[in-house]
């Protein structure tokens, strides 16, 4: 038996383990999708490190998009929550200041929860949940003192109400209840300042604070004198000779139990006019509050409270008091710094204005009726309006009754807008509501199109639709858009992967153009090829407009960078890279032309420059024969040194027709007979005979060439530049000569164009000779010959002096005879106006005759 070497077989080589498999709990080893979902969710519940987190989804959305859906949700998460968390503090930031000052505007605290939740701030998480809690809380308590305060000077009213009604009552029954109104006097003033030394006192709308101090001061003025008059009442009842009250039902109460007769019994009504029901605040509350006022004139103090107080005592009972009284109480106002004073009359008189505005609102012309929206803005305003009157001074219940009853009539108006207005929004909603489900019903429809573009046009259109859908509600419309975003977002969700699909293919292929913009050899097959590839992309997948212009732009700059470059490139390496020994005889002698042409154009003699022209057009011209002469030397020599070859009849390879094997070529068809008298085609001479031209020189190369160009073309410049010189310092001479009458500095003909000599001779004559006639029809002649404008204060005549060229036929044209004119404007008087518009004149007319 042989020895044969043992052969170990090798080992099956088991799949190495993923790197992120251990860290993930077996997610990338998991066998099937539901697994790996399964073991990442597990995983995503320890809470791992965000770079730990982009590292699995990269890894794992290159296996299964699927399973990384739920990293990349997590990732989504947290990018959201580091959002919320810089936009928080912003917030946090309003709310502490919101919270730092002392005076609370509940208004812009309900706008900062209102904006923060707009803006995306995560209210339900803290520490702006607890901020919110606090401003809700100071909120709270605001509104809870401000409906407190309401309700305390609705009380102290009411305790006024009880004090008037007990003057109307005999004194003892207002002698009994006195220490029962007393205490709640007293209660009632113990509740008023715990009000103002509430901690959300600082918070309260100032107008309220104001009525609070008056409601005060008022029942103060009203209790002291009730005391008063109560007290005094007492007295007299004690001891007959005191004085009797100033209540007239308690004195006449005092009278009856002396044995006197009462006096309000014995009045008649027309020796006494009725006061109102009460007397007290007539005769002792007002007086009572203005000597508190009167007090406080003389002194520095604040004088605030005590005109509110007697504001408050004229608006109950004015109209109690005489109009001698009212027009002391108005001095009186305006003495202590109120301008506003107390004037009744005026006060009805506006209330007056404000019936008929109100009136007015249903009483317009036939075709001017108001709208709904509007009635209402102006019944809101005209009722605002009333109670600022109201607060101002005393009420007037009848005007009020017909200012109520206007108001309510057109009112009716509104009534039948909201209806409408109702009815339209219940429409509307259902359209938008249509509106949605046909959207959703599209997008499933659409799922698996690839028609992106057709997709996109739809889309357009649902959201034109949409913006056409009619008002509604602001908060049934909040409802509805947030029902038609999501619907929206299903919708085109397809169509936003692919654009961002696209959107990345475009910015690669701005990278590969800027590759190539920056390489050294432009590729065009490359460029061409890149080109298209953006326009089949662009066709395939439709962007934003203003999107798509800025990628294209991004993506044809360094394109356009490279072509711009490419000549200027080319010019520099065929100026830089010229070497005379490897041009011919011909762009050796074009070169030297043209740079002397360069030298001349330098110098700025328009003679050299002229002569160069001349001097290089010679040479281009002599090309021909210097390029014979050149090829003739080589020519002979190879003509005497290889004899000459006999002609080889060559076999024919090709010939018209199918020439393929085995078929023969068919025989021409017999031409048809020509009518008789008809020339053959070889009489009438062969049509694509041409003369023979003169034979052309060799190709100037790319050096010659551009050089040759250039300097012609400076050439061409130079010539205009100093054509246009000598055209002004001619017309400088000529204007000269005319002011100072001298023929000797008129310019030659030669300088001012193409003139004759009798042209010349003329205008030599014209500026010698001592000035004579009128140059202003002569200037007009001229300005319409060379189509120049005319001065304003001339434009009358020159439209007088077309009128006259149009109706006489036999006037000569202005075109034709300026040079005449040029000479009897010459002939007059010089001014610095018409040598101006002479000027103007002859620099158009003179460049024509160059």
């Amino acid at each position: 038996m042989s020895e044969a070497p043992e052969v170990n077989p090798t080992p099956a080589k088991s799949p190495e383990a993923h790197p992120l498999d251990t860290v993930t709990g077996g997610a990338f080893s998991a066998e099937t999708s539901g697994d790996r979902a399964a073991r990442l969710r597990e995983w995503l519940a320890t809470a791992p490190a965000l770079d730990v987190l982009q590292d699995v989804f990269k890894e794992m959305n290159v296996r299964d998009k699927g399973a990384a859906r739920v990293v990349r949700d997590r990732l989504d998460e947290l990018r959201r929550a580091k959002d919320q968390d810089a936009i928080a503090v912003e917030w946090v930031a309003k709310a502490q200041a919101l919270l730092a000052q002392p005076t609370l505007n509940t208004a812009d605290a309900a706008a900062w929860q209102r904006e923060a939740a707009k803006a995306g701030a995560p209210l339900s998480r803290e520490p702006l949940a607890g901020y919110k809690a606090q401003l809700a809380e100071r909120i709270k308590a605001a509104e809870d003192l401000q409906h407190r305060v309401q309700v305390q000077k609705e009380a102290a009213v009411l305790l006024s109400q009880r004090i008037e009604v007990l003057s109307t009552k005999s004194w003892k029954d207002a002698a009994a209840v006195q220490q029962a109104l007393s205490t709640d006097v007293a209660r009632w003033q113990e509740q008023a300042q715990a009000l103002t030394e509430d901690a959300a006192w600082a918070s309260l709308d100032a107008r309220l604070a104001q009525q609070l101090t008056g409601s005060r001061d008022q029942l103060n003025v009203v209790w002291e004198a009730f005391s008063s008059a109560l007290a005094a009442t007492q007295a007299a009842a004690d001891n007959a000779e005191a004085a009797l009250p100033t209540v007239p039902v308690w004195a006449d109460e005092i009278r009856v139990g002396r044995g006197l007769p009462a006096e309000l019994a014995a009045e008649t009504p027309a020796a006494q006019p009725a006061k109102g029901d009460a007397p007290i605040k007539a005769a002792a509350v007002v007086l009572q509050a203005a000597q508190a006022l009167q007090a406080l004139l003389e002194g520095s103090e604040d004088k605030t409270g005590a005109i509110a107080g007697l504001r408050a005592a004229l608006r109950q009972h004015g109209r109690s008091l005489d109009a001698a009284v009212l027009a002391q109480m108005d001095a009186l106002l305006v003495q202590a710094g109120d301008a506003r004073g107390w004037k009744p009359q005026a006060v009805d008189a506006e209330r007056e204005a404000l019936v008929a505005k109100a009136k007015a609102l249903l009483e317009r012309p036939e075709g001017q009726s108001l709208g709904g929206r509007k009635v209402q803005e102006s019944l809101r305003q005209l009722r605002e309006q009333w109670k600022q009157l109201d607060q101002g001074s005393a009420p007037n219940h009848g005007l009020w009754k017909q200012f109520d009853e206007a108001c309510n009539t057109a009112y009716k108006v509104v009534e039948g807008w909201l209806d409408k207005l109702r009815s339209e929004s219940a429409e509307h909603k259902a359209s938008r509501t249509a509106l949605i489900e046909e959207l959703r019903a599209w997008g499933q429809s659409v799922k698996d199109s690839q028609d992106w573009k057709g997709m996109a046009r739809s889309l357009r259109q649902f959201a034109e639709r949409w913006r056409e859908g009619g008002h509604v509600g602001e908060k049934l419309y909040a409802e509805l858009q947030q029902q038609w975003r999501q619907a929206m977002g299903e919708a085109e969700a397809p169509l936003q992967r692919v654009q961002q699909a696209s959107l990345q293919r475009r910015h690669a292929m701005i990278e590969e153009a800027q590759a190539l913009g920056n390489a050294p050899a432009l590729q065009i097959a490359a460029i061409k090829a890149l080109q298209q590839r953006w326009q089949a992309e662009a066709q395939e997948v439709p962007v934003d407009r203003r999107q798509e212009q800025k990628l294209w732009d991004a993506f044809r700059k360094p394109l356009d960078e490279a072509f711009s470059r490419k000549p200027a490139e080319r010019g520099d390496r065929a100026r830089t890279a010229v070497n005379p020994a490897t041009l011919s005889a011909h762009d050796r002698a074009v070169l030297e032309a043209s740079q002397q042409l360069e030298a001349a154009n330098a110098d700025g003699d328009v003679q050299k420059i002229r002569a160069a022209v001349a001097g290089l057009e010679e040479v281009l011209r002599n090309a021909p024969a210097a390029a014979a002469a050149e090829a003739a030397s080589p020519s002979a020599a190879e003509g005497e040194a290889a004899p000459a070859a006999p002609a080889v009849a060559r076999p024919i390879k090709a010939v018209r027709g199918d020439d393929r094997p085995g078929m023969r070529k068919e025989a021409a068809p017999a031409p048809a007979a020509r009518k008789p008298g008809r020339p053959e085609r070889g009489d009438r001479g062969d049509r694509f005979e041409r003369p023979d031209r003169t034979p052309r020189g060799p190709r100037l190369g790319d050096a010659a060439f551009r050089a040759q160009r250039e300097a012609m073309d400076h050439a061409q410049f130079a010539l205009r530049k100093l054509t246009a010189q000598a055209h002004g310092e001619a017309l400088t001479q000529l204007m000269d000569a005319w002011g100072q009458r001298d023929a000797a500095l008129l310019p030659a003909a030669q300088e001012l164009g193409k003139l004759s000599n009798a042209t010349r001779n003329s205008w030599q004559a014209a500026v010698s000779g001592a000035a004579q006639g009128d140059a202003a029809q002569s200037l007009l002649r001229l300005e319409m010959a060379a189509d120049v404008p005319t001065p304003a204060d001339q434009l009358s005549a020159r439209r007088a002096l077309q009128l006259q060229l149009l109706t006489n036929r036999k006037a000569a044209d202005p075109r034709t005879t300026w040079e005449q004119d040029v000479a009897a404007v010459l002939a007059a008087a010089r001014s610095d106006s018409d040598a101006q518009r002479l000027q103007s004149a002859l620099k158009a007319l003179l460049r024509g005759s160059k």
